[in-house]
């Protein structure tokens, strides 16, 4: 349902329908700040056990989800492996520097991965003075800013197996983690098993309207309740937005599958338009990367032209736009879409 508007700036854009609604108004409430709201808690529990962990601790967003691990996990001026196109540190508002005081050590490939041996090179011991000590590795799963990479198992496992050696914490920044999963074809546990900390986000490709959650053992989720605390996140009667996150850990994860199909539909059908170019590849899962080409027209006017046949595409980096499906977005839709850059580029 989107009232005449395709929109495909995010897949944070959904609306819950009224099934999710229903689940909402009829929740079970209480105060979660004392813990007794049972809609979050039945919600943390099949969560934890989702991926197969001990506890979790529902939270407001995915920023305050990650940002809340990095404290956790982290002393002031500790140094943190992370991809140099992660949202941890590209699109979260230096939050890392300003809340956990650590510094970021860039480490990764195009497709979203890290490079074991550049991984091991970059630890740092503690034992110089001249130089930070490495506590924490994160990792994003899928990989927003790679093009909505799936990082395959064993990649993560050789990263882990690393990080093992050296004592290493390990986090995973698994906002769209189930549509890892899917792409995957493997349970969540799966890709969670090696990380001491991870997150969802109930609020994309899920469709619920707020809310992320945080998982791994019980004194780690026990130290996130006082950081969620200390940044503002603490809960009351939050049992309406649990019970739509639960609604939607029931009937959207497998339908995931269709927001990759249409990604793919609408990439081949932008690949076969002169002047347009994927600049990351085919997506892999729900994100399409491109690029505008034409000699006049920018891809920020093309992007403008597709607003002005009422679709709507994320804003523009560069050259470089982003157009995300969701389950608001139909195949119709994205035939739509293609049969208005043909319009707008004249072919």
């Amino acid at each position: 349902m989107h009232n005449g508007i395709i929109d495909l700036r995010s897949d944070t854009v959904t609306r819950p329908n009224t099934e999710m609604r229903k689940a909402m108004a009829e929740a079970e409430v209480g105060d979660d700040v004392y813990g007794e709201d049972p809609t979050i808690n039945a919600l943390q529990e099949e969560v934890a056990e989702m991926f197969g962990k001990e506890a979790a601790l529902f939270v407001p967003s995915g920023t305050m989800a990650n940002q809340i691990c990095l404290k956790a996990h982290t002393q002031p001026g500790d140094e943190v492996i992370i991809h140099p196109w992660a949202h941890i540190m590209r699109a979260e508002s230096g939050a890392g520097a300003a809340l956990s005081s650590v510094q970021f050590r860039p480490v990764g490939n195009p497709d979203g991965s890290m490079d074991v041996k550049e991984v091991a090179a970059s630890i740092q011991s503690g034992e110089n003075p001249h130089h930070a000590p490495t506590r924490l590795i994160c990792m994003e799963n899928t990989h927003n800013f790679a093009g909505g990479a799936v990082v395959p198992v064993e990649g993560i496992d050789a990263v882990a197996a690393v990080a093992k050696e050296n004592g290493l914490a390990m986090h995973l920044d698994g906002a769209r983690v189930l549509n890892a999963a899917v792409v995957l074809d493997v349970r969540p546990d799966k890709i969670a098993s090696n990380f001491d900390s991870g997150t969802l986000c109930f609020s994309k490709g899920l469709g619920a309207p707020v809310g992320s959650i945080i998982y791994g053992t019980k004194n780690f989720v026990n130290r996130c309740l006082r950081f969620r605390k200390m940044f503002g996140g603490g809960l009351r009667q939050a049992g309406i937005l649990a019970a739509a996150a639960r609604h939607a850990l029931k009937h959207n994860v497998e339908r995931l599958a269709e927001d990759h199909n249409n990604a793919k539909l609408l990439a081949a059908g932008f690949e076969e338009i002169k002047h347009l170019s994927l600049p990351k590849g085919m997506p892999e899962s729900n994100l399409l990367f491109f690029s505008c080409g034409h000699p006049k027209i920018s891809t920020e006017r093309f992007v403008a032209g597709l607003k002005e046949e009422g679709i709507l595409i994320g804003a523009t980096s560069g050259d470089v736009a982003r157009a995300v499906t969701h389950l608001d977005i139909s195949r119709e839709d994205v035939e739509q879409t293609i049969a208005a850059a043909r319009r707008i580029l004249n072919n």
